[in-house]
């Protein structure tokens, strides 16, 4: 289950019982996100070991707290997944509900927060995140893609599918901004879709 770093708090608890609050990241937590068609896979294979999460539905993110500054998730890339940590040059916020914040909202605790479910281990996280994102998307192309949409090379591309578009056998591919705008292409032994990106900065 979630446990703690010793630069971040032994418990901590939103400030606000009234409305989501733009927290920043880095002074009691790091974050992870994910589109949340990739989370709901993530939190399967991570069973009782993920620790509070927070979901926002009108973005369709997901996002797990982590402890500050762990050194794999600076260096850590995936498709579609974000760190979110305190940068030298600019700080990063996230939206954080009240700690009582249930389904009923937009933005909620999918998981409830709690003494005994704060931070979710890093290490199990990304093993988690990296197998569902080839559940749920598929392999990750090899190399840059060009979005079928905007015509512009991606490092992060999604399979999609294009009616009429692209030659027989050929995948097609979007970028993160405009492969909603698509059906996914399913793998061939796998369901599932993935969503948009929404992190706010500020510098």
């Amino acid at each position: 289950m979630a446990t703690t770093t010793a630069r971040a708090l032994p418990w901590w608890t939103p400030p606000n019982t009234e409305d989501v609050e733009v927290l920043p990241v880095g002074k009691w937590w790091d974050a992870v996100s994910a589109p949340t068609a990739v989370a709901d896979r993530a939190l399967e294979l991570l069973g009782d070991q993920s620790g509070a999460v927070i979901q926002d539905d009108t973005y369709g993110k997901t996002y797990w707290l982590t402890g500050i500054g762990t050194s794999t998730v600076r260096s850590w890339r995936m498709r579609q997944v974000r760190v979110l940590t305190e940068l030298a040059d600019e700080g990063t916020l996230l939206g954080v509900p009240p700690a009582s914040w249930g389904a009923e909202h937009r933005t909620y605790w999918r998981i409830p927060l709690g003494p005994d479910r704060y931070l979710t281990d890093i290490k199990r996280l990304l093993t988690a995140l990296s197998q569902a994102l080839d559940d749920v998307l598929g392999p990750e192309p090899d190399g840059r893609q060009l979005c079928y949409h905007c015509q512009l090379p991606t490092d992060e591309p999604v399979p999609v599918e294009v009616e009429g578009g692209g030659d027989v056998g050929k995948v097609t591919y979007g970028c993160p901004a405009h492969a909603p705008l698509y059906s996914k292409r399913q793998p061939r032994t796998l369901t599932s879709a993935a969503a948009t990106e929404h992190e706010g900065q500020i510098r």
